[in-house]
């Protein structure tokens, strides 16, 4: 039996250097390991210490307005953990939601996230409250940079924001009423994008001016079958705003890693010509990783598909290895891999598995 009590020593130091190299498709000494959410009962274990998630203190993020009730996690506290687990980024929530807020009954403005906007007369309510996103970005960011220049660390530093499409249907209108609209209101939908869309062309334009590493941004627009609108009203609708979002970075040369669940087949093209250098996180309920290795993997750098279900969650310490292990035969080749989960680092995934996890990244991951 595999015994995974503590992390493991790894092959040089957290260094932003190599994960922008496998981003681009370049040499490294060992495949990169990345998370960009590691919830904190795991952070508490491997710090000693309560930090919050990695994403947020005392919030969540995946909850949109729940994760106001926090600030990303504090610097050092990042740069400690990356150099247990020896992952070359930290990352920073610099507006996952569309900041979408409308009057309640006394005039106060609160978020525009319970799935109440069902018509154009319900949008005319909504005001677009970019303020607070936009000061975080390039606060934060300068914040996380002079942490990284003080303790001397060759840590990258990732912005993670983006969520165009799925703050409309997951907090706005509501997923059945939303993909109703984009067929019996096609024009208020593309407004709606509209908004979003020109919100967060200028969060990267914020981030592109203050130096940050790379992007990462995060729209979920697929099931595990497939889009969830058909492919010709994503590439009319969708693609053409996202790909003005990257726009920024792309014209700078900056990384840009896509992160959508589901089965994203019919845009993975797209997202190649937008400039995107990695995709993420290659959802094991819809791809197939040798197959996405075989069509896309010269072009495009995968990243994820270790299951948090099954092996993470509910396998072994000696399935994770396996599993890791068979991920690295597949994807390494040609250095475009970087290892990650399929979500992230919940907290019913057993620690011990965890460790087991990035003992078998390092252990199988170099080259």
């Amino acid at each position: 039996m595999i015994e995974h009590k503590k992390f493991e020593p790894y092959l040089g130091e957290p260094d932003k250097e190599r994960l922008i190299a496998a981003m681009k498709g370049q040499p490294v000494d060992r495949v990169p390991n990345i998370e960009n959410l590691i919830e904190d009962k795991h952070v508490e274990k491997i710090l000693g210490r309560y930090a919050g998630n990695t994403l947020a203190i005392g919030g969540d993020p995946a909850k949109g307005a729940d994760a106001e009730q926090g600030r990303p996690m504090r610097p050092d506290d990042f740069i400690d953990l990356c150099n247990v687990i020896g992952q070359d980024a930290i990352f920073f929530d610099a507006g996952m939601w569309t900041p979408f807020k409308k009057p309640d009954k006394q005039g106060k403005l609160v978020h525009a996230y319970d799935k109440s906007i069902k018509n154009r007369d319900d949008f005319k309510k909504v005001v677009l409250d970019a303020d607070k996103q936009l000061e975080g970005a390039k606060k934060y960011l300068k914040e996380y940079k002079d942490a990284v220049k003080k303790r001397k660390s060759k840590l990258g530093i990732g912005a993670v924001y983006g969520c165009v499409f799925q703050t409309l249907y997951e907090f706005v209108v509501g997923m059945n009423d939303f993909m109703m609209l984009c067929y019996e209101d096609r024009d208020l939908v593309e407004e709606m994008l509209e908004v979003s869309t020109q919100h967060f062309v200028n969060i990267t334009k914020i981030l592109v001016e203050n130096g940050t590493d790379f992007i990462f941004i995060g729209d979920d627009v697929a099931f595990k079958t497939g889009l969830f609108i058909p492919p010709k009203i994503m590439k009319e609708i969708w693609v053409p705003r996202m790909a003005r979002i990257m726009e920024p970075a792309v014209d700078k040369d900056i990384p840009i890693m896509f992160h959508s669940d589901g089965k994203i087949d019919d845009i993975v093209e797209d997202l190649i010509e937008m400039g995107v250098d990695t995709i993420n996180p290659l959802d094991p309920y819809g791809i197939n990783y040798a197959d996405y290795k075989r069509r896309f993997g010269s072009r495009v750098t995968l990243c994820g598909n270790i299951d948090i279900e099954f092996p993470l969650a509910k396998g072994t310490p000696e399935d994770i290895e396996k599993d890791v292990k068979e991920h690295m035969e597949v994807l390494k080749p040609g250095y475009r891999y970087i290892s990650d989960s399929s979500h992230s680092i919940v907290n019913y995934i057993p620690h011990e598995n965890y460790i087991a996890y990035i003992n078998s990244v390092h252990k199988h991951g170099v080259y």
